[in-house]
């Protein structure tokens, strides 16, 4: 059946807000051309939003012609502000942005293992609102967290998990509260990464791909044909859990101990590096077992580069760069084996034929450790995979928190006008 008149209207605006979106401004003219929409349907979708107040005149073409130029239309980015929020289990970071997803204002601040739950909250929910007043955002009409652990598919809350500090949960129920007319909602960390990844990262070329997180905990986000997998639980991803060789024991469904979480979470990661005799001092904001990984690359690249230019022995390259010449690559070596052997699992299962590696650990090893994997995963399994390093760094989560945020804003905002 053919559409109604208004359902064929709604599906115009959507589709000219959509191109303004993505495009920027806009002549009526242009608009016509991408949309294959007639000049007067054109003419009527801006008037009905301008007179909705969601896109405005910005500027003028630049066109050489005669006559006046033609009036450059785009979306009113101030129509709406948002807040993305990464909460770690020792702080908290947010950014405010405006409706086209332009970064107004940012800020972070560490939380305490020693703060109880309702000054933990106090303290996250006041650094929203002091990021909101320093946007100029009167109100903030979506608000979207990334946090650890599972989210309950029916209600979408995050349940609550053992070894997680309580006032996450807490967390979204006290922004609603403080924040009665903001849309508030919660999703698992690793998902907004890969998200994140999937729209202006590593992955924007795949439709179907994995990211691995490795930090403190271990998780995996999986997209198939373009969508997001959560699993009839939430639980799709929960890889820490995952049996593997090489550990003292099994996972149970109450500790990850024994999983795969025993082989490649930081703590492990740190065990392994000084059994190695790597060691490293962290940066600002870096974790141990980051700079250890991030260290052993660094001295892993200069080894060889001192190799490949002068074919040097053993003996030359420990003099040229100091200290055991084999340290650094055999922790990168024995970290490949271990990451390959979780990954490994994932593809015989998934086939997605490509990995990014995420969350503190990806992001220390980059392209060096993730060519490792791939090489490794090669011989280990008959399925091609490509391993790619994140390229969106720390800010993955913060990306993929604004980015759902500004979705679920504009499906709103972008409704059919009555």
């Amino acid at each position: 059946m053919p559409a109604s008149p208004s359902t064929a209207r709604a599906i115009n605006d959507r589709l000219a807000l959509r191109l303004l979106q993505q495009e920027g401004p806009l002549t009526a003219g242009r608009l016509k051309q991408l949309t294959g929409l007639s000049r007067p349907t054109v003419a009527d979708l801006v008037e009905r939003l301008t007179a909705s107040g969601l896109i405005a005149v910005v500027g003028e073409s630049g066109e050489q012609r005669r006559g006046p130029n033609a009036k450059l239309y785009g979306i009113v980015a101030d129509r709406a502000h948002l807040a993305a929020l990464d909460v770690r289990t020792e702080g908290v970071s947010v950014v405010v942005s405006d409706l086209l997803g332009r970064v107004l204002a940012e800020a972070s601040a560490p939380i305490g293992d020693d703060a109880g739950t309702g000054p933990a909250v106090e303290q996250a929910v006041a650094l929203v609102e002091r990021a909101a007043k320093e946007a100029g955002a009167d109100r903030l009409h979506t608000v979207g967290i990334g946090a650890p652990g599972l989210i309950d598919p029916t209600s979408g809350e995050l349940r609550d998990s053992t070894g997680l500090p309580a006032w996450h949960r807490r967390l979204v129920d006290a922004l609603q509260e403080r924040l009665p007319e903001a849309r508030v909602s919660v999703e698992n960390e690793t998902n907004l990464a890969a998200l994140a990844e999937q729209r202006e990262g590593a992955a924007r070329d795949r439709d179907t791909f994995v990211l691995l997180w490795f930090g403190m905990g271990i998780g995996a986000a999986v997209v198939l044909d373009g969508k997001l997998r959560r699993g009839a639980s939430g639980g799709t991803g929960e890889i820490g859990f995952l049996p593997v060789p090489g550990t003292t024991g099994l996972p149970s469904a109450t500790d990850c101990g024994g999983g795969f979480h025993s082989l490649a979470a930081a703590g492990a990661i740190a065990d392994l590096a000084a059994e190695c005799g790597v060691t490293a001092v962290a940066l600002a904001h870096e974790s141990h077992a980051a700079a250890l990984v991030r260290e052993a690359v660094r001295g892993a690249v200069v080894r060889e580069a001192v190799v490949s230019e002068v074919g040097a022995s053993e003996a030359v390259v420990r003099e040229a760069v100091g200290g055991p010449a084999s340290a650094a690559g055999r922790f990168l070596d024995a970290l490949t084996e271990r990451i390959a052997l979780g990954a490994a699992a994932v593809i015989s299962v998934l086939d997605p034929g490509c990995l990014v590696l995420s969350g503190e650990i990806g992001r220390a090893g980059g392209a060096v450790l993730a060519a490792r994997v791939q090489e490794r995963l090669a011989r280990m399994s008959p399925l091609p995979t490509e391993v790619r390093a994140s390229s969106l760094g720390g800010e993955a989560v913060l990306r993929g928190a604004l980015l759902t945020a500004r979705d679920r804003a504009q499906d709103e905002l972008f409704a059919p006008v009555r």
